[in-house]
């Protein structure tokens, strides 16, 4: 179930005491380990940073970052001066890589209990991004309606489900679409749904703050989740993607409580919704059966904009 790419650490990665399903070593570009491993399912992937091909440039694991889910990944760091300081780690928090070690008992201790933000909250260093809590502040004072929507089980729709949000909303309302960290949105060939990087986000609300709705796909962008006013988190209710989901983290769904949890492309009957309450303990914000992205109007979506407040 799991993934070791090794490189100077090959003989201590060699003493993981962990079921592997593949194993790599050598020096590899980003770019490679991108494609074999975006579509590849695994448990964990445990990585020698040393494994990359001009790690200590932080934009080859952005790179990493923006096309793989970095909550599998842990990254076994070097003793290098470059990628210990401070400022480096910092910027893995950053770019949303929480789960980093120097040595054998952290790998084996984040592969049983993964770090979330706040674990590592005290390396972060928020100088540089001051002027983006101003421009939180600035965002909140403005009309402009700002909803994030994040996938929680992998490729749960969220990218397709803002395009028919937009060319529904777009019907009564004045509708801008963000896409952070990722170019998906170039394929729906409209000019108001904009791909561009985390740290844009803020500046562009402000820019267009007489637009109504600006709809997000957050992707893993933590600033961009913060910056909305609202997330709404995807899940497709399927047998496999829940085990899934459930293999990396036994205790996904409790991030999820209290918040807008929408199953996503659900076929799930009333009955199987109160079942998965009670199993996951969340409350189900909205149950959205599978849509047809050609429909001019989807009934369905219709409901959801309504239980949102939207409609008019």
């Amino acid at each position: 179930m799991n993934v070791i790419i090794s490189n100077v650490n090959q003989r201590m990665l060699d003493e993981l005491n962990i079921d592997v399903i593949k194993r790599m070593n050598g020096e590899y570009d980003v770019d490679d380990i991108i494609s074999q491993f975006q579509h590849y399912f695994f448990q964990r992937m445990i990585l020698d940073i040393t494994a990359l091909k001009n790690y200590k440039d932080i934009t080859t694991l952005q790179k990493l970052s923006i096309a793989l889910n970095m909550d599998k990944i842990i990254l076994l760091l070097d003793d290098s001066e470059e990628s210990t300081s401070p400022g480096y780690l910092s910027k893995l928090i950053s770019i949303g890589i929480y789960n980093f070690t120097k040595n054998l008992e952290g790998i084996m201790y984040l592969y049983n209990n993964p770090n979330t933000y706040r674990d590592v909250a005290q390396y972060h260093q928020l100088e540089p991004v001051v002027n983006n809590i101003v421009k939180t502040a600035e965002i909140r004072q403005k009309g402009t309606i700002v909803i994030g929507i994040k996938n929680v089980t992998k490729q749960a729709g969220a990218t397709s489900l803002i395009y028919m949000l937009k060319k529904q909303l777009e019907k009564n309302y004045s509708i801008l679409a963000y896409e952070i960290d990722r170019k998906d949105f170039a394929f729906f060939k409209d000019k108001n749904m904009i791909s561009i990087q985390s740290g844009q986000l803020a500046s562009e609300i402000i820019k267009n703050n007489k637009i109504d709705i600006i709809l997000v796909d957050i992707n893993n962008s933590m600033e961009a989740e913060y910056l909305v006013h609202e997330t709404i988190y995807l899940i497709e209710p399927s047998i496999i993607k829940l085990n899934r989901l459930m293999a990396i983290d036994p205790r996904c769904f409790a991030k999820y409580k209290d918040k807008k949890v929408v199953l996503n492309k659900s076929l799930l009957t009333s009955k199987d919704v109160s079942d998965f309450e009670y199993e996951s303990r969340l409350k189900v914000f909205f149950n959205m059966p599978p849509l047809n992205d050609r429909s001019k109007e989807n009934p369905s979506l219709s409901d959801f904009i309504r239980k949102l407040g939207l409609s008019k």
